[in-house]
């Protein structure tokens, strides 16, 4: 019996997922929700219906895992709890500084109704915080850094779309090189957030908008750009769609730590993502999760959990035989 996955909110995300589904044999999409009007929403999958998302709860008993592909400033912090208690849901929340809060949350949703959530999964937090962890317990004497981009943060560019006066917007983090030399060369620098990244934003802002207004509000956003040196530029949509309509991105986890009974050997460990489609390689890590997330309510298992949790053999389809011959 195929895994049967719903979409809520079919964006860059949502279509992502929709393409990951495809090449999990052992899935199915079901049904796709949006806010939209349904019958101007035109999906890939023949047999997926297509439905405003205030009828989600009338598909609890149609669907296994609802797929929750909305922003994190203002959608999923009132979407996970809400839908945890009607289904097995997965997100990708990646606002780092609320994920404990949004895990309790979530929890509490889940544990109510018996079913089980999945959060912030995706490359980072998702795959790069597998890294870290695994780099921190192996290199217990010794210190992480975290670079992303040069490329397209879809949290970012959203939270900047939904400041009034913007149509829309893009935004690229940038590492700075002399900071990834530094940490690749084992000197284990302190950085601050700015010393690390820049930000660079590209919005179109309506018809007789406030930009300076709207610029401020982009620099000085907590949790997003108040933290880093941060360009905007205002464009028009023109340009927006010419120069920078793809998504990109990428970035590394770099740890350096010292071992030996005077510390005397560094090591270091580097993990890194160059990613064509930000949202499609975001919705593949979705999709495997997912695939645990059923397994792990078949099991009994209910209440929120993060990728720390979810043993690796659950993400694939192979069998644990399987998996022994071929990777291990």
């Amino acid at each position: 019996m195929s895994i049967r996955i719903g979409i809520m909110g079919y964006g860059n995300l949502g279509r992502g997922v929709e393409y990951a589904i495809q090449q999990n044999p052992d899935m199915e999409l079901a049904a796709v929700f949006t806010r939209r009007n349904p019958k101007d929403l035109k999906v890939l999958t023949g047999t997926a219906k297509v439905f405003p998302a205030e009828e989600a709860e009338k598909m609890k008993d149609e669907i296994d895992v609802m797929i929750l592909c909305g922003g994190s400033a203002t959608d999923l912090p009132e979407q996970s709890p809400k839908y945890a208690e009607m289904f097995n849901i997965i997100d990708s929340f990646d606002t780092h500084a609320g994920i404990s809060q949004h895990f309790d949350e979530v929890d509490s949703a889940a544990r109510k109704s018996g079913k089980l959530g999945i959060i912030s999964v995706g490359w980072d937090p998702g795959m790069f915080s597998l890294n870290r962890l695994y780099a921190n317990a192996i290199l217990p004497n010794g210190k992480d850094d975290t670079f992303w981009g040069k490329g397209v943060s879809q949290g970012h560019s959203d939270a900047i779309r939904r400041i009034e006066g913007v149509k829309d917007a893009i935004q690229y983090t940038i590492p700075v090189e002399s900071a990834i030399s530094a940490v690749r060369s084992g000197e284990m620098p302190t950085l601050s957030a700015r010393e690390k990244h820049t930000r660079e934003c590209f919005v179109v802002a309506e018809e007789g908008a406030d930009k300076a207004k709207i610029e401020s509000e982009i620099k000085n956003m907590p949790n997003y750009f108040a933290d880093y040196d941060t360009t905007v530029h205002f464009i028009t949509e023109e340009e927006l769609k010419k120069n920078y309509s793809g998504i990109p991105h990428g970035g590394f986890v770099i740890r350096c730590g010292k071992t030996g009974r005077k510390e005397e050997h560094t090591h270091i460990i580097e993990y890194n993502l160059k990613l064509d489609s930000n949202p499609e390689f975001t919705a593949s890590v979705i999709v495997a999760y997912a695939r645990a997330a059923y397994r792990l309510h078949h099991e009994g298992q209910s209440g929120c959990k993060t990728v720390f949790d979810i043993p690796p053999a659950y993400l694939s389809p192979k069998t644990g035989a399987e998996l022994r011959k071929t990777l291990l």
